[in-house]
């Protein structure tokens, strides 16, 4: 992506064989022939992105007793952990409209979708650096293939989160149905975050490994185990934070009677779909590159 090609059909008898010459010059001069490259090979990618997605699923749980049960183990536990320390008043939670276990539940189920979602591109591509370096394939492939693994998972949290739901018959209101608009909304920023960071997360170690201190810290600046402060200086954190408004919106719709969507949510979703397309330009044109230094 780095250089231009031009396939030139040259005549063999009655065949025709494709000539590809290729130019110094850089894509990003010819947005119209990238975007058509990008989609091109996106669509190119599908089957693969499949495979991969059947593989690393049987991977990831083909040596467990417990198989996808450890997919909602991990925010099970942390929301069993806060709902006990509130039970205790060793934490003091305000009131919620609905029942704090369900509250932490679905706070809990949309964060880890983020940090899923923001893991991906660097976990994947550090994964496949042997394949990658070996074969020519629409590198894409990859990021489908984490994304298809982020929804898995969310999907099976979610069965979780409605059989809560149900168990302690938690009222649900007709804006619920918003509620998967909202979930694609912080899957894509997360996802968009990875795109951004993949680059620097192959070449440097670090980008990884910092990244779980991020979060780490970021968990608690974002109102997933507690209602959204609305006093100062507080309330600061949910206008700096990007996930705060899709966070807060989303879970507002399973329990608001009136459709609620705050500007904020529109604003960061908008601009979410507008860096997510530049993540995906920057990981296009730094990948061929990432190739050459990671064959050295």
């Amino acid at each position: 992506p780095f250089s231009n090609r031009l396939v030139i059909m040259m005549p063999l008898g009655s065949m025709h064989t494709p000539e590809v010459v290729y130019s110094p010059e850089s894509s990003m001069r010819r947005p119209r022939q990238l975007f058509s490259g990008m989609m091109r090979d996106l669509h190119a990618s599908r089957e693969l992105a499949w495979l991969l997605f059947v593989r690393n699923i049987r991977a990831q749980y083909r040596q467990t007793l417990l198989g996808y049960f450890w997919a909602i183990f991990p925010p099970l536990v942390t929301s069993l952990t806060f709902i006990f320390l509130n039970s205790q008043k060793i934490i003091n939670v305000s009131t919620t409209k609905i029942s704090y276990p369900a509250f932490i539940l679905v706070g809990v189920l949309l964060w880890q979708g983020f940090v899923d979602a923001m893991n991906t591109p660097i976990r994947l591509v550090n994964s496949s650096v042997a394949m990658i370096t070996k074969i020519n394939f629409p590198r894409e492939a990859l990021v489908m293939a984490g994304l298809y693994e982020v929804i898995l998972n969310f999907v099976i949290r979610l069965a979780l989160v409605f059989l809560l739901l149900v168990w302690r018959r938690d009222p649900i209101s007709w804006t619920a149905l918003m509620m998967p608009l909202g979930a694609l909304s912080i899957i894509g920023l997360g996802l968009m975050f990875g795109l951004l960071l993949a680059p620097l997360g192959v070449l440097y170690q670090d980008i990884g490994r910092g990244l779980s201190l991020l979060t780490s810290l970021w968990f608690f600046m974002t109102p997933v185990i507690y209602p959204a402060p609305t006093t100062w200086p507080a309330c600061l954190l949910g206008r700096i934070n990007p996930v705060s408004p899709l966070l807060v919106t989303t879970r507002e719709w399973l329990d608001s009677n009136d459709f609620f969507m705050p500007a904020s949510f529109v604003l960061v979703a908008g601009l979410t779909f507008i860096l997510l397309l530049a993540g995906w330009i920057l990981y296009r044109l730094a990948m061929p590159r990432l190739v050459e230094r990671m064959s050295a």
